[in-house]
């Protein structure tokens, strides 16, 4: 069966039920329908003076077309937990519209270690998406009608550094030209679109604390600057408190359950290959309070997503995690051994070892973190007895533990060897976590040792405009900021093409942003985009109403 088709026939239970497994009281659940629900600011509140649970990390090696399964394994792993009696919640992000009609599909886990309801997760949800959207071009919107009625803050209109937003894949709004048709529409300027999940307003929304510490990181965006270069904040425009208005109810964390009726916090939902990559910090730091064990993920391969989580949320958000799994696949390294994707069916363990440079880098990248790990492989029944073996041994010689995983065909009670292990983990004490630089590290160094302990380049190349800007930068207050590479996922390098382990290349940066209100700098790196494109063949071409009035083609 597929996906939806599976999601379909669970058995639901109704969302008191699930919150009443972590001790969270009917009234304060805001139910939306009867299987999700949005938890109280309120009751976060009361749960400050609370111990915290322990907290796993599922990353994954550079995703390939043969497929990985990292959110898979995130809710597979939750159920695993609560299968060996532990008490255990997982915490992910929210679908983006734009994969979702694109090419990469939903994200809701697969087979039967999925998060339902499948379909309301991928598509409108609570509505938190709608929110931010409308949130951060109301910004856009009070900053140009600022302009056009006089002006009154001397903004450089040819340094606006605004950008407006839509949760959609479409290169047509990349960039643009607006106000045009004459004096009634303002005055014309060149700009664009990013994608919603590249949004600062969503960044913001997924690092805030509550609302007290939403509202003054809304104020501290930055929207443009003067002619003497100095920044105009959004409080200047007096959008925050309406900002903050729209967002107030999209901040409370998303609760729905797993199919086997655990709990799963669903919440917000920045991309790791142009932004954050992790869900937000108020549904995690609520999750460990009600949870023993919080299984959370963190977007695309280890490169991105894992020294992310490490280094932005992590520091931003005071969280010392406890374990790692690193999610693999026989497939995966087959296409990283250079098979063809027609030609993965077939047995060749040759071909795995060959690939497993890719998998070993990452384990050398963790294990820069301080944090122990263990290696999970996502089965595909195509898999044989001596391809696993290849990995594992592989991981042997590496002192760490490669367990395989068959979640996606069994559930929860097929990622018990996991589970035990994460257990045993995160029992052991041995995690010592640490970021990768300290605060005080200048930002182009940051960048450079990002790239060359974790990408392995050989040097970055860093224009005298950019280190310029970003000593500007520093000289304004901002130096200790971390970083936040936009780079492509598919490869350490910037060349999506480049898979394995790539050494003797430099790592190009074309462009740095100041995020001031999400706290980071977000170095944007090769080719990558900010708002991505449909491709020849959209997913959305599948996704119709049957005659029944189900949803089809969705993934």
């Amino acid at each position: 069966m597929s996906d939806i088709e599976i999601a379909r026939k669970a058995n639901k239970k109704p969302i008191q039920e699930i919150g009443a497994k972590l001790d969270i009281p009917n009234e304060h659940l805001l139910p939306f329908g009867h299987d999700k629900a949005k938890i109280s600011e309120e009751f976060i509140k009361s749960l400050a003076d609370k111990p915290n649970g322990k907290l796993i990390l599922v990353t994954a090696i550079n995703p390939t077309p043969a497929g990985e399964g990292k959110t898979t394994t995130t809710v597979g792993l939750g159920d695993g937990l609560n299968a060996i009696g532990k008490k255990a919640a997982i915490c992910i992000r929210e679908a983006s519209l734009g994969p979702n009609f694109g090419m990469k599909g939903g994200a809701a886990g697969g087979g039967y270690a999925q998060v339902v309801p499948m379909e309301d997760m991928n598509l409108h949800f609570t509505g938190d998406f709608h929110a931010i959207t409308s949130a951060h071009n109301l910004l856009a919107a009070m900053l140009d009608n600022h302009i056009y009625w006089g002006n009154e803050l001397d903004i450089d209109i040819r340094r606006i550094a605004y950008r407006r937003v839509m949760d959609m894949n479409d290169r047509a709004l990349r960039d643009n030209v607006h106000n045009l048709g004459g004096v009634a529409n303002g005055f014309p300027r060149q700009g664009g679109f990013d994608i919603t999940v590249a949004s600062e307003v969503m960044a913001i929304l997924c690092l805030a604390t509550d609302l007290k510490d939403l509202e003054k990181r809304l104020g501290d965006i930055i929207v443009a600057y003067r002619r003497d270069r100095s920044p105009v904040y959004c409080r200047d425009i007096k959008a925050d408190g309406a900002m903050a208005v729209l967002l107030q109810q999209a901040m409370q964390p998303n609760l729905v359950q797993t199919l086997e009726n655990n709990p799963a916090f669903v919440h917000g939902g920045p991309f790791a290959n142009i932004a954050h990559g992790c869900n937000s910090v108020v549904a995690t730091t609520t999750a460990l309070k009600l949870a023993d064990y919080v299984v959370t993920e963190a977007g695309f391969g280890a490169d991105l997503g894992a020294e992310k989580f490490f280094d932005i949320k992590c520091r931003k958000a005071g969280l010392k995690p406890d374990a790692v799994v690193l999610v693999a696949t026989v497939r995966a390294m087959k296409m990283n051994g250079g098979v063809a994707k027609a030609d993965l069916g077939t047995e060749n363990p040759d071909a795995v070892k060959a690939g497993c440079d890719n998998l070993g880098r990452h384990i050398e990248n963790l294990k820069k973190f301080g944090v122990p790990l263990v290696v999970g492989i996502n089965h595909f029944v195509t898999d044989t007895d001596a391809e696993v073996a290849a990995i594992q041994d592989y991981c042997k010689e590496r002192g760490v533990d490669a367990v395989l995983n068959k979640h996606w065909a069994d559930g929860g009670a097929g990622i018990k060897g996991t589970a035990e292990k994460v257990v045993e983990l995160c029992e052991g004490g041995t995690a010592d976590f640490k970021p990768l630089y300290p605060d005080d590290m200048p930002l182009a160094e940051k960048i450079e040792t990002i790239a060359k302990e974790i990408y392995r380049a050989d040097s970055v190349v860093l224009d005298g405009k950019i280190r310029d800007q970003l000593k500007q930068w520093e000289d304004a207050g901002y130096g200790n900021l971390p970083v936040c590479m936009a780079k492509t996922q598919y490869s350490f390098t910037t060349d999506p093409n480049r898979r394995g382990a790539p050494t003797g290349f430099d790592l190009p940066v074309r462009e740095v942003r100041l995020s001031a209100g999400a706290g980071f700098i977000v170095a944007i790196c090769g080719e990558i985009m900010t708002m991505p494109g449909l491709p020849r063949v959209p997913s959305a071409e599948n996704i119709r109403i049957n005659d029944k009035g189900e949803i089809d083609g969705l993934f």
